[in-house]
């Protein structure tokens, strides 16, 4: 009896699967025993592997060892930014209400920053163009029109849906000139981007492991060393202080080879996976001549195509396409079992019927033409069917 057909995976943008050098890494480090924060030998082991890891991984990125703190992920490491910041800053300065971000970032930022206006912060949002680009006028006029009153800006480098690259170092040197910490969710964007925490001249950086080929559970926060956090965590003081908990040992030394190589390999990762998500929308587009690419079609994530189907509802093709082997996304929070459009996309002025009819296809490490060739087998028939459920 033959072996049923492998999915068609293009869900990279969600998770991605591990590489095998990394799940090596992962595993040698499993058999092994020691708490970082022991004094005897395998804590001293332990410790080392942490330290090890944590230059690997500011040399990856163009920071100092010690800019760098080990997280469960991007979530907690987004929690960290925006509410440590906030909270510090505003401690020191009881003027400092204002948070500057945009309508188009991941709810790991959103949702603490409708926490933080719950308790008085004043949340202000810059808009974004049709593209879900940053309008950089309209952010440079809503910061210096009393940036004293301003805590922390946070404006993610590359968003997870649309796949839109934001200008971070242009953004980055607004927040500068007036000394207000500039923090990016670069979750997609390491490893898919050049990623350089000093060139860029941001104070705080999100990544995580999961995204890059890593296992899941463990994350960073690169901050400066001059930035001031309050903690969310209380406990052992780990992690310059802001971070409480024994560190996950063998994640962090898996997490640190898989930066290593998706920075590595982000030049040739990047042309290869742009050359199939490229042919993804040409060859989707013969099928099906209606659809509308969203997100900036030039400074996008290359491995990114989300794609607007008129007519149809982004479910209902979703779950057609899943039946026929080709596993996708359709980005949109769900809440209670009731399907929500999009926040990017209405942030970006679409309609509502616009945003729920919309799939994320991406593409990552592991995808092969034959992915290409599956989602383009099936999209005809699937969009017909879901177009035919709505009339």
């Amino acid at each position: 009896m033959s072996a049923p057909p492998r999915p068609a995976y293009l869900d990279h943008a969600a998770t991605t699967p591990m590489r095998p050098e990394v799940v090596d890494v992962f595993s040698e480090h499993l058999t092994r025993t020691g708490n970082a924060n022991s004094l005897h030998g395998a804590g001293r082991a332990a410790r080392r592997v942490v330290e090890e890891s944590r230059e690997r991984i500011a040399a990856a990125l163009g920071a100092r060892p010690g800019e760098v703190l080990f997280t469960s992920g991007g979530t907690e490491s987004d929690n960290l930014a925006v509410k440590g910041v906030t909270w510090a800053r505003q401690s020191t300065d009881p003027g400092r209400v204002r948070v500057l971000s945009a309508a188009t970032e991941h709810h790991a930022v959103l949702d603490p920053l409708d926490w933080l206006a719950e308790r008085g912060s004043k949340v202000e949002l810059v808009p974004v163009d049709g593209n879900g680009r940053v309008d950089v006028g309209a952010y440079a006029h809503l910061l210096t029109a009393d940036a004293e009153s301003v805590a922390l800006v946070s404006l993610m480098w590359a968003n997870n849906e649309v796949g839109t690259v934001q200008p971070i170092a242009e953004l980055a040197a607004v927040a500068r000139e007036h000394g207000i910490p500039f923090h990016t969710d670069a979750v997609q964007a390491v490893g898919a981007v050049p990623v350089d925490f000093a060139a860029s001249g941001v104070d705080a950086l999100t990544l995580t492991a999961h995204k890059i080929g890593g296992p899941y559970g463990v994350g960073a926060l690169v901050a400066s060393r001059s930035l001031e956090m309050s903690p969310l965590l209380h406990g052992g003081g780990q992690e310059r202080g802001v971070r409480s908990g024994t560190l996950d040992v063998p994640a962090v030394a898996a997490f640190a080879r898989a930066v290593e190589l998706a920075v590595g390999d982000q030049e040739s990762y990047a042309a290869r996976v742009r050359g199939l998500r490229d042919d993804l929308v040409q060859r989707v587009r013969a099928v099906v001549p209606d659809v509308v690419l969203n997100g900036d079609p030039i400074e996008r994530l290359p491995g990114n195509a989300h794609l607007t189907f008129p007519g149809c509802e982004g479910d209902s093709l979703l779950m057609l396409l899943d039946h026929q082997g080709v596993q996708c996304s359709t980005g949109s929070a769900c809440s209670a079992g009731v399907p929500q459009p999009s926040h990017v996309l209405l942030a970006m002025g679409r309609t509502p019927a616009e945003a729920r009819g919309s799939l994320r296809f991406s593409l990552g490490h592991s995808s092969t033409p034959a992915d290409v060739d599956a989602v383009v087998a099936a999209i005809g028939p699937a969009v017909e069917r879901a177009r035919a459920a709505l009339l």
